[in-house]
């Protein structure tokens, strides 16, 4: 039988190859059938030009980042998807044909059968299955050609969806334009397909926590949530305050605790609530990885949607009215209330909307229409809470209730809620989608930001205060426990409070600078901040225009860094040492200095000036310095020495060039001094390093009150002295030790002159004590009936031609 079939294959080729003529035919009769056939494409020279174009667009996405441009790739790589999709489609009749030929050859007989087919056969199998092998080759290739660039579609439209994130000068069309709400109509692009894939998944994964034996878990999941969410919160929150009201000091520490406490309960009622619908619904260990990833985001989500919420209803306070931390009416208060949760739920919803294009790998049309909304709503949000705090405020002044005092912080706060929310309403209505979504979203981040700075430097300083002060139980543990004085305790108090409000404020700035609502996570803000402070951002020394702006901020922060801890400084703590005041003044003054040249150095750092280029610059300075700088240079040094030096100091009573005053004030150029007229006279920092200066105070110095008095030659010495001495004895102002003494300094022709003298607390006290004493000598000579000498004067008179000399008193 296998012989028969043998044979009669063999005359069937044999017809074929003997037989063009009816080839010929057979090809004519069916051309009109292949009529519509596609154009066969020679795949050999195609797939190679396929996988180059494929490989060039994949090198031209790695290195681009232009919008227009990633648009024009991904049209290439779609276009080429629909090439190797037509080539397969050409090169599957072709495998058909081939099989079907092998069909009709059949398998190679096997060898123990006995039969034997001609060379002719053999060498056709082989040839058939050599094509065949090859067409399969190139369907494959092919196939991963259309998988490659299908995926490469994909991450283009990913990387789109992401530059939209930092591509603020990209126009996407005004929300006034059609451009803007194409989405909703346009079928096009595939987002109805891709949004219902996703839902379909996403209602697969809630199914699959219904099954048998999931159902139990997934209630009581839920049930958790929601319990978690109300009464855990509202009773944890009650617990803290009974806590904060019966354990801790009466005090602001019960307010700032209360305000924390709101703040954080619910933070972790509202991340808690989302924690448990994750597990209830992504448990399964059939559900999809998309869906599990989306509802990671969502939970991540939660955690900026708690702290709005939190903080929004730990700043109005609309319970405790009179725990409420910042000056905010009860009636302001009140209005506000429904724009925290209001806010929160805004960014939940939007956010929400924006994760599941990205899961559902929507188009970048669609993702932009959902930025469009976002920002808009949130911009009419900021708008509706400033005009609605005006509307109140006047309402309040025609009822006759003034309100709140406000602050100039707290004014230029709403001034710039109110500038961005123009911004974002300006930016939507001429296309600028990104650049509003992301003022939309700084200004969420900043008001989370500064919101949790303000409630913890509040907590910090309350709790500081509280627990080293002496009138609480711990201070007073404390102050038995290391023995120290309650003035040292007040300066700890305020030392680590200032430590504290220091660090928070550096982490408000670190996060500010690089995180914004939607890129950053805590997590991440942690990481960049050791990496900052491991050296890394200062690397790059190039000014590029982040760079700069981080420099300004920088600056801006520094500078009030430094004059905060100089009033710190100043009025809070080295009052509470036992330095003198010229001491403190000069420290103050040597802080600001140093930390003024820090600051601008740690700008030019943060712009990227490198210091290895600045050769020219210090070229410059030192010819500056050497023609027209020496002298500004000199008072400069001469100042720092007098602040460390201190040969005089604040306070002190100096005499130079003729110059008596107080020194007022050490500058860097130049000292003031302060006459006795009250009038300032500048002096040169260079001349009272370089000069001889009198220090009437230096090292306490007593003042010395002497007066030089002449007597007639007939008076009696000892009366006269013992006179002089009760006088300095009975006045105040002398000091009893070195005792007064009179001393004889001269016999003239004219009398004897005495001196007397007698010490003082202080120089400045010299010229009122010898005005007091020269008054009551003088009354008590001529009590004693004692004359002072008159000065004689000669006069020449000629009488009858003879001159005459006469003495006569004056």
């Amino acid at each position: 039988m296998s012989g028969m079939l043998t044979f009669l294959r063999v005359c069937l080729l044999a017809l074929v190859a003997l037989s063009p003529q009816w080839v010929q035919a057979a090809d004519s009769d069916s051309a009109q059938q292949n009529a519509d056939a596609p154009i066969k494409v020679n795949a050999a020279v195609e797939l190679p030009k396929m996988q180059k174009v494929l490989d060039k667009i994949k090198q031209q996405v790695s290195g681009e980042t232009n919008d227009t441009r990633l648009n024009a790739l991904n049209d290439l790589a779609l276009e080429l998807s629909g090439d190797a999709d037509a080539l397969i489609q050409g090169l599957i009749p072709q495998r058909a044909q081939l099989q079907a030929q092998l069909a009709v050859l059949g398998p190679a007989p096997a060898a123990d059968s006995g039969v034997k087919e001609t060379s002719e056969v053999t060498t056709k199998r082989s040839k058939l299955e050599s094509q065949k092998n090859k067409t399969d080759d190139q369907i494959k290739q092919a196939e991963a050609i259309k998988s490659g660039s299908i995926n490469l579609s994909a991450q283009i439209v990913n990387l789109r969806r992401d530059a939209l994130k930092t591509q603020l000068a990209l126009n996407a069309g005004s929300i006034f334009g059609p451009r803007f709400w194409a989405p909703l109509s346009n079928t096009q692009s595939g987002d109805s397909e891709k949004i219902s894939d996703f839902i379909d998944e996403l209602k697969t994964a809630a199914s699959l926590s219904f099954e048998p034996g999931w159902v139990f878990g997934t209630v009581g999941w839920i049930l958790a949530a929601g319990l978690v969410a109300t009464l855990g919160r509202r009773y944890l929150e009650q617990f803290l305050a009974w806590v904060g009201i019966h354990h801790l000091p009466e005090g602001r520490l019960r307010r700032s605790f209360l305000a924390a406490a709101t703040a954080l309960t619910t933070l972790a009622a509202v991340v808690l609530a989302f924690n448990f619908l994750d597990l209830a619904f992504t448990r399964h260990d059939d559900v999809v990885d998309d869906v599990r990833v989306f509802a990671d985001k969502l939970v991540g989500l939660s955690i900026f949607c708690g702290l709005i919420a939190g903080l929004g209803r730990a700043f109005l306070s609309t319970r405790r009215p009179s725990w409420r931390l910042p000056q905010i009416s009860n009636e302001v208060a009140m209005a506000l209330k429904p724009y925290p949760p209001l806010t929160a739920a805004l960014v939940f919803i939007f956010q929400m909307v924006e994760n599941f294009n990205s899961s559902a790998n929507t188009s970048v049309a669609t993702t932009i229409f959902a930025n469009g909304m976002t920002a808009l709503l949130i911009g009419a949000t900021a708008l509706s809470i400033s005009m609605r705090t005006n509307r109140v405020r006047r309402r309040m002044i025609q009822e006759g209730h003034q309100p709140e005092a406000r602050s100039t912080l707290v004014g230029l706060i709403q001034m710039a809620l109110t500038l961005i929310g123009f911004a974002i309403m300006i930016a939507l209505v001429i296309g600028y989608i990104t650049l509003a979504r992301f003022l939309a979203y700084e200004l969420i981040w900043m008001g989370i930001v500064f919101g949790l700075f303000y409630i913890f430097s509040q907590l910090v300083t309350d709790a500081c205060e509280s627990l080293f002060s002496t009138n609480n139980a711990s201070g007073k543990r404390i102050q038995a426990s290391l023995n120290v004085d309650e003035r040292h305790l007040g300066q700890v108090a305020t030392l680590l409070g200032a430590i504290g409000k220091t660090l928070l404020l550096l982490a408000a700035a670190m996060a500010l600078l690089n995180g914004t609502f939607g890129s950053a996570t805590p997590i991440e803000l942690v990481q960049k901040a050791i990496e900052f402070w491991g050296g890394k951002g200062l690397e790059s020394m190039n000014i590029v225009p982040a760079h700069v702006v981080n420099a300004l901020v920088c600056l801006a922060v520094g500078i009030w860094v430094l004059r905060s801890v100089k009033r710190w400084l100043e009025n809070e703590f080295l009052p509470k040492t036992t330095m003198d005041k010229g001491m403190r003044v000069s420290l103050i003054t040597l802080f600001s200095n140093i930390g003024f040249v820090l600051v601008i150095l740690m700008t030019l750092s943060i712009m990227g000036v490198q210091w290895n280029k600045l050769a020219w610059i210090v070229s410059a300075l030192s010819v500056g310095i050497g023609f027209g700088l020496q002298e500004i240079v000199k008072n400069f040094i001469s100042g720092l020495i007098l602040l460390t030096e201190r040969p005089v100091k604040v306070g002190d009573l100096v005499s130079i060039s003729g110059i008596e005053g107080d020194i007022r004030r050490i500058n860097v150029r130049a000292t003031e001094i302060q006459l006795s007229d009250k009038s300032t006279v500048i002096v040169p920092n260079s001349q009272l390093i370089s000069q001889n200066v009198r220090n009437a105070t230096m090292g306490n110095a007593q003042g010395v009150a002497t007066i030089t008095l002449t007597f007639p030659l007939d008076i009696d010495p000892q009366q006269v002295r013992q006179l002089l001495l009760d006088v300095y004895n009975d006045n105040e102002r002398i000091l009893e030790t070195p005792e007064p003494s009179v001393s004889f300094k001269d016999l003239t022709s004219t009398g004897i002159v005495l001196s007397v003298t007698g010490n003082v607390a202080s120089p400045r006290q010299v010229s009122g004590a010898k005005s007091d004493l020269l008054f009551d000598i003088l009354t008590r000579l001529r009590k004693e009936g004692v004359a002072l000498s008159a000065p004689q004067t000669m006069i020449l008179e000629r009488k009858n031609g003879k001159v005459i000399l006469e003495d006569a008193p004056e």
